[in-house]
């Protein structure tokens, strides 16, 4: 049943592809990251203005949602190369595990307007986690692509050519 379930999430330990380079990984993280918090205020200023009772709302103040965010983004940065080291189809399997991320993260969310939250404010949040994912899957898989295999053979796979005489 696990080589089911590991053959299904496509996950095959030899990928016929390199990880992204450390150096784009770092960058899509900083992009990341600085994308993630621009959407997140630009959300909370829509919410507030267009759902003008949460305004002040306490989850809305940016030292609150900055420092989750900026974990968040980095634990699916370390993910990313880690998922290209494992996947033939690492986009593949990102895609799909930021979404079941994202719906994971939706759960405090309900559980708050379980609890008698504004389900206006409620709402914001829950778009501001789908958008921190969108931006983040997207710019880990385009800024630190896989990068294609390596086209130099080792000495001894390669294959020898016939010396005229």
């Amino acid at each position: 049943m696990l080589k089911q379930l590991i053959s299904l999430a496509r996950v095959d330990f030899s990928p016929p592809h390199r990880p992204p380079s450390a150096v784009r990984v770092s960058l899509a993280t900083l992009m990341s990251v600085l994308g993630s918090l621009l959407a997140d205020a630009l959300l909370v200023a829509i919410g507030e203005r267009v759902f003008p009772g949460t305004k002040g709302y306490v989850h809305f103040r940016f030292s609150d949602y900055a420092k989750l965010t900026v974990i968040g983004v980095i634990i699916a940065s370390v993910a990313w190369p880690v998922v290209a080291r494992l996947s033939s189809a690492p986009r593949w399997l990102f895609f799909r595990m930021a979404i079941l991320v994202t719906l994971f993260l939706w759960l405090p969310d309900l559980y708050i307007l379980h609890q008698g939250q504004s389900g206006q404010a409620v709402a914001v949040l829950m778009v501001m986690h789908l958008a921190i994912a969108l931006v983040t899957y997207n710019l880990l898989v385009h800024v630190a692509p896989v990068r294609p295999a390596s086209r130099d053979l080792p000495v001894s796979s390669a294959p020898r050519r016939a010396v005229p005489r």
